[in-house]
């Protein structure tokens, strides 16, 4: 993936998105103060009417495409509770995760497909590029899982559209995130409690979320950036970029996801954690327990467990892991490398249940060389999901052990290790809960419980004024999981 480094954006080229101006300061307070004011029976018309704001804002075009799956998947969850005939409801649902399934692939893979039918048999011809809508992966999702757990009886179908409609469409995670099941969140739809320590709780995560996004994920992807415009082909600078994406990609994810979870928790909902200090892991098993939680958890609950978990034969449950990590990589994206990316966790996947398994041969010792394990296996991993084609991320992977490299250490490597030496620092330093809990601790135990609290109010007003001075001076990079 080719990266240029962010200009300087004018108010009108500003996506709506949670890093930037037009929604920090002037979406999010208006939506709020209105949310606050409206009566218990207008709350999730509101949800709705801002939610369609915020998505056509960016996505005008597609706006109607959203309204028709939410419209589609409102009627299937009628018809599938009010059917009482077995073979009609399997009919009812086989129809409509297929229809949801041809949407997606045919804004998703139409290009990727068409591509390499041309590359086969040699066909000539071009077809009209295919738009992906932004976070169609991730409310194509959404809706197929409420009509199954209808068909299921894990819940009942709603009868108010506009219900169904808030549940879709609510902006805190209708872009990238985490995955809701509509069961998870059911009772909130109808009746939610507010609190002014919710409301404190949601915007000190929200808070948290952009200052990782701003100030380390951006960080980290302009250092990316400087990578791909490399005057030098050095060992370190290899180094440099893995480092930076595999942090990068968790600072921006996770970011993400605690915006919503933030701005979900004003509103009165209580989101599922979507990352769990994955980086901590001592194996790629561990690793997917806590990276991406709603998409692992939907792909073991609607793919994983349906074809026979791991309650069939050896070889069936092979087969079973193939195909799921198959469809978490092509999820990402139509590209080979998210093919061969999800493939690649299969095999360590298996590798880890065959031979570390407590009921195998023997059980892998936790010690700091499994972190290394998986942090390095899970580096590699990125450079892959990164890479523009597949001869792209073998180079950058060949360049780390110094094959195809002029030098081991250069002068622009260095340079670049120097300036963003304490993004680097600050960003280690966060990815397990260490570093969280010795600043509480420090806090508390110099002033108290009382002044601990001013002192981390005084703290998230400072983070959020540093945030808004980056936005304003155009620091501002899009969120990398937008385009999935």
């Amino acid at each position: 993936m080719k990266r240029s480094l962010p200009r300087k954006a004018s108010f009108l080229e500003v996506k709506m998105v949670f890093s930037g101006i037009s929604f920090l300061y002037f979406f999010m307070p208006i939506f709020f103060l209105l949310y606050y004011l409206c009566p218990k029976s207008g709350k999730n018309s509101l949800i709705v009417l801002f939610s369609f704001l915020f998505y056509g804002w960016q996505e005008g075009r597609f706006l109607l495409l959203m309204m028709g799956i939410i419209i589609i998947g409102y009627s299937f969850g009628i018809f599938l509770e009010k059917s009482q005939n077995i073979f009609l409801r399997k009919v009812l649902i086989t129809a409509a995760v297929t229809l949801y399934l041809f949407i997606l692939g045919y804004f998703k893979y139409s290009n990727f497909f068409w591509d390499n039918l041309k590359n086969i048999f040699s066909l000539e011809g071009k077809i009209a590029a295919v738009v992906l809508p932004v976070g169609i992966s991730f409310y194509i999702f959404q809706m197929m899982s409420y009509n199954i757990d209808v068909y299921r009886k894990n819940c009942r179908a709603q009868k108010n559209i506009i219900t169904v409609a808030a549940y879709i469409s609510m902006f805190p995670q209708l872009i990238a995130g985490p995955i809701v099941r509509y069961k998870d969140i059911e009772q909130q739809l109808i009746s939610r409690k507010h609190s002014i320590n919710q409301t404190y709780v949601g915007m000190r995560r929200f808070i948290m979320g952009i200052s990782k996004k701003i100030l380390l994920a951006n960080q980290l992807g302009e250092c990316c950036s400087m990578f791909s415009q490399r005057g030098e082909n050095s060992v370190l600078f290899y180094w440099l970029y893995a480092v930076a994406f595999m942090l990068q990609i968790y600072y921006d994810f996770s970011a993400y996801s605690d915006m919503a979870i933030g701005l979900a928790k004003m509103m009165g909902f209580e989101l599922m954690e979507n990352f769990n200090y994955p980086y901590t892991s001592k194996s790629i098993t561990e690793f997917w327990r806590r990276w991406h939680i709603s998409l692992g958890t939907w792909f073991r609950d609607y793919l994983y467990i349906p074809l026979g978990g791991n309650r069939v034969s050896f070889i069936k449950w092979i087969r079973n892991i193939f195909v799921v990590w198959f469809c978490t990589g092509f999820w990402h994206g139509a590209s080979w490398n998210f093919i061969f990316w999800g493939l690649y966790f299969a095999l360590f996947l298996i590798m880890e249940k065959v031979l570390f398994s407590k009921n195998g041969k023997k059980e892998r010792k936790k010690d700091m060389l499994s972190h290394v394990y998986v942090l390095f296996f899970v580096m590699i991993s990125f450079i892959l999901f990164d890479a523009q084609n597949l001869k792209a991320a073998a180079d950058n992977i060949l360049g780390l052990m110094g094959i195809g490299c002029d030098l081991i250490v250069g002068k622009e490597s260095l340079f670049y290790l120097r300036q963003y030496g304490m993004v680097f620092i600050f960003s280690l330093f966060g990815i397990s809960s260490f570093g969280k809990n010795i600043v509480k601790k420090g806090i508390f135990l110099l002033t108290g419980k009382k002044q601990a609290i001013e002192l981390e109010m005084v703290g998230m007003i400072g983070l959020l004024l540093i945030s808004s001075a980056y936005l304003v001076d155009g620091s501002f990079n899009p969120f990398l999981y937008f385009r999935f």
